[in-house]
This record gives structure tokens, C-alpha cells and sequence, in this order.
């Protein structure tokens, strides 16, 4: 191996397993392997969000008993690439005067900082086959700052869409965003406690020795607090009932994208629909033990998916059953109730871990 192909690996080159002909020892076979890797998971994340809309629908159907979509396509499958269509040769439009440079940008910000996540999230195929863009000694924090980015990006698409109902719906977007991220993070720090990292590597593939068993443990057992919280602040991030705010139609129309159409508009959808993925995919890695079980003889992405697909569904049975809190509400919930009970969590964690000895 070559010493700047060293430095590479050493750096967190997003790959571990099967190593053919030395390719990924090679700087150059690196960084094909390494673009190679962002295509596939652009398109593989693009299609299973383009399928988690389906699967949403087929399952809000399900769930308040009726049809769902049926028509378009064998069981509906062909309707979300015609919506597809649809939205892209729809007319696009935009009201007088909206500041164009930050109306045009508000929409791919939001697709990009959605898509970033995805570098350091770890994904395991086979058995001790576990493939990541990057692995970063702060992966965590990382998902944490580009998330971010979405309230920028919400913030400048009401500003710039020379709208009050869209500048109110983005500033109450942010106000949420910024609350239940305060509770998010603290929710993590016990798991950071007892992991004694904050690399999602390191956490999906924990282990314990409890006796006989020595393996790996779901954090949700470890953690329970923590994974409530979490999953509570996840939905309000992503703007999913019942915390869906932003665009509550009753109030502000259509929210911070009122003045959008056509493709622009999608990209919000897709923005939202990728972060829904995003976090259905780390509350599995977090807290429900990622890809384990795993065997020599059986795909590792299985239950991986598996866990991802009853994660997804759990959101959208939150949909069909809670109605819209009221704002107050939302808010009393982040501040009164989740950031208390996260500060509590970590002390009494931080108490347990010193009583048993770290």
C-alpha cells in the first residue's frame, strides 16, 4: 500500500470489506470507488424516496380504510413517476417581485442539505461488509449541521417569496426546527455516554458482555428515554404530522412554499420525503441495532430494510391518527416538556454510568 493510499484509509475512506486486485489501497481506485459510491447512493436514495411516497400512500389508505391509489399502473405503482411528470411540466411561476437569486436557491438548498446526510450514514451489506462515504470521527454532529441548513433554506423561500403567509409560515418553521433541535441533541448525548464515541460506526455496531451473550445491544434498550425523544423531535424536524406546522393550510395557505409550482415545488417534497428516509434510517442505526442480527450466509441489508420499512410506516400511522397540534402546543411540548426530560436523561445516565464504573 502506498503511503498517500495509507493516509487515505487512515482518513475514513467509507469502506470495509471485500478489497479485489488492492483496488481501494490505490489512491486512484479510491476515488473512483468513492464516486461510484456517490452515484449508486443518489440513485438508490432518490428511488427509495420515490417509493416511500407509494408506500405512504398505499399505507395512509390502509390505515383509514380506502382505496389509495389504484388506478395508474398495476396497484398504483405508476402513479408517483406520473405525478413525477406532472409537477416537471407543470408552468413555472413566479410572483412579482420575489428576490429571484434566493427563490431559485431556497429549493436545491433544502434537496442538498438533505442529501448530505447520507456521507457518513454506514450501511452494512454482508456479513462484516459495511460500506459509508466518509467516516468521521463526528458523524453524528455532522448530520446535525447540514440538517441545519433546511431552516435556512425555509427561512429564505418565505422571505424571497414576497408573501406574509409565506414569510409567517417560514419564520414559525424555523422557531419549531430550532426548538425540537435542542432536545434531538441532547437526546444522543447519553448514547454518546455510554458508546464513548460519536461515530455512527462505532454506535450501529456496539457490543456488550452480559454473561453468556457477548454481542451487539440496541441502544433503545440501553436508552429508552432517549429514543423517545428522539423520534419525537425527528418527526417535528421533518415537519411530519402531527407537527406539521409549517404548511398548515387552515392558517397561512400553503406555508413557506405558497409561491412555488412546478419542479421547484417538488424539490421541497423531495427535500421533505428524503429526510423521512434520513431519520427513519438513523433511528435504525441508532437505536435498533442497525443491520444485526447478521449472518455469513444471510444479506446483512435485510433487516436493515426490514427496520427502516417499520420505522417509515410508524410515521405514517402517526399521520393518520394525531390530528395538528396548535402552535402553543408544539411549543409547550419542545420547551416544557422533551428539553426537561433530555437534561434529566443525561444526569441520570451520567449517574448510572459512575455507579457501574463507565
Amino acid at each position: 500500500m502506498t503511503t498517500l493510499g495509507a493516509l487515505l484509509l487512515q482518513a475514513g475512506s467509507g469502506y470495509q470489506g471485500p478489497n479485489p486486485g488492492g483496488i481501494y489501497s490505490n489512491p486512484v481506485g479510491y476515488w473512483i470507488l468513492i464516486l461510484v459510491g456517490i452515484v449508486i447512493l443518489l440513485l438508490i436514495v432518490l428511488t427509495v424516496v420515490a417509493n416511500t411516497v407509494w408506500y405512504e400512500r398505499v399505507g395512509l389508505g390502509r390505515l383509514q380504510l380506502r382505496p389509495g391509489p389504484n388506478r395508474v399502473g398495476p396497484r398504483g405503482l405508476l402513479q408517483i413517476p406520473a405525478d413525477t411528470v406532472k409537477n416537471i411540466t407543470k408552468e413555472s411561476f413566479a410572483p412579482y417581485g420575489v428576490d429571484m437569486t434566493l427563490y431559485l436557491l431556497a429549493p436545491g438548498l433544502i434537496v442538498t442539505a438533505s442529501l448530505l446526510a447520507w456521507a457518513v450514514i454506514p450501511v452494512g451489506f454482508w456479513y462484516g461488509w459495511t460500506y459509508w462515504i466518509s467516516n468521521l470521527n463526528v458523524g453524528i454532529l455532522f448530520i446535525f449541521g447540514v440538517a441545519a441548513m433546511n431552516v435556512y433554506a425555509i427561512l429564505l423561500a418565505g422571505w424571497s417569496s414576497n408573501n406574509k403567509y409565506s414569510m409567517l409560515g417560514g419564520l414559525r418553521a424555523a422557531a419549531q426546527l430550532v426548538s425540537y433541535e435542542m432536545a434531538m441533541g441532547l437526546s444522543l448525548v447519553p448514547v454518546f455516554m455510554i458508546a464513548h464515541s460519536v461515530t455512527l460506526q462505532s454506535i450501529a455496531t456496539y457490543s456488550v458482555h452480559w454473561g453468556p451473550y457477548h454481542g451487539p445491544v440496541p441502544f433503545i434498550i440501553l436508552a429508552p428515554l432517549s429514543f423517545v425523544i428522539f423520534v419525537m423531535s425527528q418527526v417535528s424536524e421533518i415537519n411530519r404530522a402531527p407537527f406539521d406546522l409549517p404548511e398548515a393550510e387552515q392558517e397561512l395557505i400553503g406555508g413557506y412554499l405558497t409561491e412555488y409550482s412546478g419542479l421547484k415545488f417538488l424539490c421541497f417534497y423531495i427535500g421533505e420525503y428524503i429526510n423521512l428516509v434520513t431519520a427513519s434510517t438513523l433511528i435504525t442505526v441508532i437505536f435498533l441495532g442497525s443491520w444485526f442480527p447478521t449472518f455469513t450466509w444471510f444479506p446483512a441489508f435485510i433487516p436493515f430494510l426490514i427496520k427502516v420499512l417499520a420505522v417509515l410506516f410508524f410515521m405514517f400511522w402517526l399521520r393518520s391518527t394525531f390530528p395538528r397540534l396548535r402552535y402553543d402546543m408544539l411549543m409547550r411540548l419542545g420547551w416544557k416538556v422533551l428539553l426537561p426530560l433530555a437534561l434529566l436523561n443525561v444526569v441520570v445516565t451520567a449517574v448510572i454510568l459512575v455507579a457501574v464504573g463507565g
